[in-house]
């Protein structure tokens, strides 16, 4: 599991980029997503983003990815819509 974290200049790449993010996982906060994949997928994403996005980055553009593990996701501490996001909903017809 990741959580990538971004501050990009250009609004055409930024754009770009969250919409990548968006297919693997789901927004937390407006820059900040989280990534729950097989390690496959996530190395996949990693080499996208090194191949296809790093070029385009300029210095003043803040990318940071955190690799965490599954014990470490059990540390994390969520409060408000947060706590929520994390239970699976069941529907009854």
């Amino acid at each position: 599991m990741i959580i990538v974290s971004y501050d990009i200049t250009n609004d055409k790449l930024r754009s770009q980029f969250s919409k990548l993010l968006k297919k693997y996982g789901r927004r937390l906060q407006f820059s900040v997503y989280e990534i729950k994949n097989s390690a496959r997928i996530l190395n996949n994403l990693i080499v996208e983003v090194e191949s296809r996005y790093k070029p385009r980055f300029c210095n003043l553009d803040s990318i940071i990815i955190f690799h965490y593990c599954e014990s470490c996701s059990k540390k994390i501490k969520r409060y408000g819509y947060a706590v929520h996001a994390e239970k699976e909903l069941v529907f009854f017809e």
